[in-house]
């Protein structure tokens, strides 16, 4: 499953995602999305997992405080279709 990870702090990186998810279970891929012309955080990113482990890590981590800030996390929406 793909887990969306809503209202990062700006500095957490890929790993700092990793570490946070782990306790829940085995982390396939994790990412924090950059600004294409800067390079700095967007402030959200999506972390990849086993249906069962993604459903209790969503449970576990949506709402709660991640550096300061309350995190939103919820499974990732299909990309639509942009040229719209």
């Amino acid at each position: 499953m793909n887990i969306y990870v809503g209202n990062l702090p700006f500095s957490t990186g890929d790993q700092e995602l990793t570490d946070l998810f782990s306790q829940f279970g085995a982390v396939q891929r994790a990412r924090v999305i950059l600004d294409r012309e800067t390079g700095r955080s967007r402030g959200f990113g999506f972390v990849e997992m086993d249906d069962e482990n993604a459903r209790k890590a969503i449970e576990g981590l949506d709402g709660s405080d991640f550096g300061g800030r309350p995190l939103r996390i919820n499974e990732a929406q299909d990309r639509q279709d942009r040229r719209r």
